[in-house]
Order: structure tokens, then sequence, then C-alpha cells
């Protein structure tokens, strides 16, 4: 093993993301790029509460999560990013607290105070009551996790687990296409689960004709920047996990990713119906990046990783060298140590998900091809680093993307 060499890389790497996440944003190194940038970033935040109005409660007090992650986002400076696991409620007080008594504010460890003039909210999944029995108990619906499992995506209260973007630059608000409500049925060759034992369909007729694909919603929120406008593609697809035999949240996480393939994908698509009823997938000349904690590793832990694998390498997706951090390689180095290995690259994780799960890369930023990539990371320090006093306010860490055209 050559350590000193490994050793000497891993710290050029490290120093090089500080400078890059400290001078994103100063007019001179733009100037001297020769025209604008746009970062792009998204963040599990783990902000969300098991009690309905829970988070509106913790960000009225002095939350020490929220501070992390507004902290985290100071110094990053993200030009538009999606927050996923924010909750959400009718009146977005959640989010006008976080951006006035967290974002406008200087944390310790963060960077000046960030303010973004945009956003895009709406319903979720989530915590919704479908009035089917979705987990197969013979009941519709109950307490706790019963009732979660049994709402159009699992949660425990309407609005858990929700989305959240944020944008300096404007969003076209009035041509934001949702597919909160787009059968999974309607997708062809759709994954319908079965149980292996008695070999047939897990959902009825009835339940599967009705179940919705998102668990959360798809998104596709256009933002006028710099660089033209871009269709800012936000999902949250649920775990490949807390399912049986019949791997339901498998099937259902992979055909989520697969409806991103689908909606950039050339062809006629009468069955891709927006929540408005426009109907069919993405131009062919737009420019995109799809964005969002998608639940799969290329390689590792649970899921069917041929979902990821062929979004990553559809012809529409810019091809670049995976984002990376120091904390994600020594923390898998960690585990390594007690018997968790993984066949990918450990500098590649977003995200410390336990001694049993340990490491996976979770968390994406895809732009489209037809914009130029000029650097890429993952905030997750070392442990020796400073900055590694704000990266715990969440089990993900922070992706971004610096793209140019």
């Amino acid at each position: 093993m050559k350590f000193p060499i490994a050793a000497a890389v891993a710290a050029l790497l490290a120093c090089a993301g500080c400078v890059r996440v400290v001078v994103h944003g100063d007019p001179a190194a733009v100037a001297a790029e020769g025209g604008h940038s746009l970062r792009i970033a998204t963040y599990n935040t783990s902000l969300y509460s098991d009690e309905d109005g829970g988070l509106i409660r913790r960000l009225h007090g002095d939350d020490p999560a929220a501070r992390k992650i507004a902290a985290v986002l100071q110094k990053v400076r993200p030009d538009l990013v999606l927050l996923n696991e924010f909750d959400y409620d009718d009146a977005h007080r959640a989010a006008d607290l976080f951006q006035r008594r967290y974002l406008e504010a200087a944390q310790p460890g963060g960077g000046e105070a960030l303010r973004y003039p945009y956003r895009y909210l709406a319903p979720v999944n989530t915590g919704v009551p479908s009035g089917l029995d979705l987990d197969g108990n013979g009941k519709i619906g109950g307490a706790g996790r019963e009732r979660g499992n049994d709402a159009w995506g699992y949660g425990l209260h309407p609005g858990q687990y929700g989305m959240l973007v944020l944008s300096r630059y404007p969003i076209d608000a009035q041509a934001v296409r949702t597919f909160q409500k787009l059968p999974w049925s309607a997708l062809p060759d759709a994954a319908r689960p079965v149980d292996p034992a008695s070999r047939r369909f897990h959902y009825s007729d009835a339940v599967w004709k009705r179940l919705r694909l998102s668990s959360k919603s798809h998104w596709d929120v256009p933002v006028r920047t710099p660089l033209g406008t871009v269709h800012f593609l936000a999902s949250h697809p649920t775990p490949p996990v807390f399912d049986g035999p019949e791997d339901r949240n498998g099937a259902r996480n992979a055909d989520e990713i697969r409806l991103w393939r689908e909606y950039v994908s050339p062809g006629d698509k009468p069955w891709l119906c927006d929540d408005r009823g426009r109907c069919g997938g993405l131009a062919g000349d737009a420019l995109f990046a799809i964005a969002g904690d998608l639940n799969n590793d290329p390689v590792d832990g649970d899921g069917r990783h041929e979902a990821i694998v062929e979004l990553l390498e559809h012809p529409r997706v810019l091809r670049y060298a995976t984002p990376r951090s120091e904390g994600a390689a020594a923390v898998a180095a960690a585990y390594a140590a007690t018997g968790v290995h993984h066949r990918g690259s450990s500098a590649h994780a977003t995200g410390d998900f336990g001694p049993k799960a340990g490491t996976l890369r979770l968390d994406y930023v895809l732009p489209s091809v037809g914009f130029a990539l000029q650097d890429s990371g993952v905030f997750w320090p070392a442990e020796s680093d400073t900055d590694a006093a704000i990266a715990d306010g969440s089990d993900h860490h922070l992706v971004w993307v610096d793209v140019a055209r």
C-alpha cells in the first residue's frame, strides 16, 4: 500500500474542495472563467417531524440541526438547490422560518447570510391516506406505522419528508409540471410487485389501477438562469427497504427513477400526463438537471441497481467524474475495519447509514448534455477539518455541481 502518496493525493483533493466552496460566486473568479457558472446542489436535510406541525415548532425555536444545515448552505452557496426531507405545510410556514431565521442569519461555521428570492414547494404523497390496503395486512389505515404504510407514500402525516426548491434565479411557476398523481400502472412495463411464494401480484387489480407511482412527487421546475432555462427535475424515490419478499418498495424505487429516464427520452408518450393533464416528456433541446436523494447506489446496498445505472448512462445525461469527498473515504475505512465492505468507491458515498448499511451513494445531481462541467463535490469534510462541525446535521451530505456553457 503506497500510503504516503495516497495521503498526499487525499490532502490535495480536500484542500481543493475547500477552495472551491469559498470562492464560488466571487465576481472576479467568474470573470476569469469567461462567463457565468451555475452551482446546482441537492441536500437531504432530515428536517422533518413525526408530528404534524412539528417542523414548524422546531424552527420557531433554536434548532441545532437546522442551524448546521443552514451553515452548510451558507458555506457552499448553491444557486439552485433541492432540499429533500423538508416537511411541507400548506401555509409554507416552515419554509418561511428556515429562510428568515436560519439562512438569513449568519451561522457559526457557515458563511455570510444567504437569501433565496425564489422557491418552489407543493404537496407530496407522503402521509396522505390512500383509502386502500397497500401493505396487505387486511386493514385500511390505523395508527402509527400501519397508517403510514397505507398512505400514498409512507409518512405519519401529510407532507412529511416533503421537498423544497430554493433558487437565486426566477422560477417559471406557470410552467412547472408535477407528477404527484401519475398512476404507477401508467408506466409502460411497470414492475408490478409479485409475491414469490404464491406467484400472485401483491396488489389487486383494483388497487394497482389507482396506486400512485411517486412516493413523494416528481417535479419539473423551470428556472430562468444566466445559462438559459434549466429544467430542475426533483424527486425523492422511496427507499428500497421496509417491505417483504414481494419487494414492493424496491420495485417502486426503480420505477420512480425510471420515470426520469422516460421523461428525458425521445418519443411520443401519451401516458406521461402531469397533474394538470398535460402529456408528454421533456423537449429534446431542453437543458435539465436531475436532482435528489434517489435512494439507490450503483453497486452497493439494497435496491435494483440497474435503475440508477441506466439513468447515469442515459445519452442525455452529462458524463463527468463522480463527486467525491475525503470524509466519505475516511468513514468507509472505519467501517471496513469492522468488517463492512462495499464494492463501490468509498469516496463517492453521500451518506452514512450506520454499521449495518455503511456509507452509500444515494444523492445525485445529474446535469444534461449541453452543459460544460467545471467542478463537483460532496460536502463531507474529514473529521480533522473544522468544517466537520457543521456537516452532521443530517445523515446525508450536500452534493454540488458547477456547470457553464
